[in-house]
């Protein structure tokens, strides 16, 4: 299945000189969302995956589905302040300033096998975020799958190292 057929380019969004991707209209068509699910879901089954993680909120969209067809867990990766129980925290540079992601401390047991989900490679400041919470409680970063892949942000330079999945490539 091409995946690009089914994402939709809005230019000059969210500001001039951008030409955002929408998965949206992916998600909308069942046999699209379902197809590109269950590619994860085998590229999981293949790194004999524990746990899913993912950034919200797009990370939820493509981690929850495919934790769900593993029948394993998914541990949520959230932004300061939004998790109710005893978190950890990781900062990371943004265009202007720094922000930070949190975990819940007991999300993630000592060698658990874990793929991070999310909607889009970009940078890599996020996805490298959510590795430093999944390592620092001690487990193992075997794959990150995304949907999309911007080639020209050079995202995957920061994410030397990891196994990485990209069902579409933009150049």
């Amino acid at each position: 299945m091409n995946y690009k057929d089914y994402i939709t380019i809005v230019p000059d969004y969210p500001k001039q000189g951008v030409r955002f991707k929408d998965i949206t209209t992916l998600m909308e068509d069942g046999e699209a969302y379902r197809q590109a699910t269950n590619d994860i879901v085998a590229y999981a089954k293949e790194l004999n995956v524990d746990l899913i993680v993912g950034p919200e909120a797009r990370g939820f969209i493509i981690g929850c589905p495919v934790a769900y067809a593993l029948g394993i867990g998914f541990a949520p990766v959230r932004k300061e302040g939004k998790l109710p129980r005893e978190t950890i925290r990781q900062e990371y540079d943004l265009e202007y300033g720094t922000t930070a992601l949190t975990i819940h401390k007991d999300a993630i047991q000592p060698g658990q096998r874990v793929l991070i989900t999310d909607d889009l490679l970009a940078t890599g400041g996020t996805m490298k975020a959510a590795i430093d919470l999944v390592e620092a409680l001690g487990g193992i970063v075997v794959g990150l799958a995304f949907l999309i892949e911007l080639d020209y942000l050079h995202g995957r330079e920061k994410l030397t190292g990891y196994d990485i999945l990209s069902l579409m490539n933009y150049e």
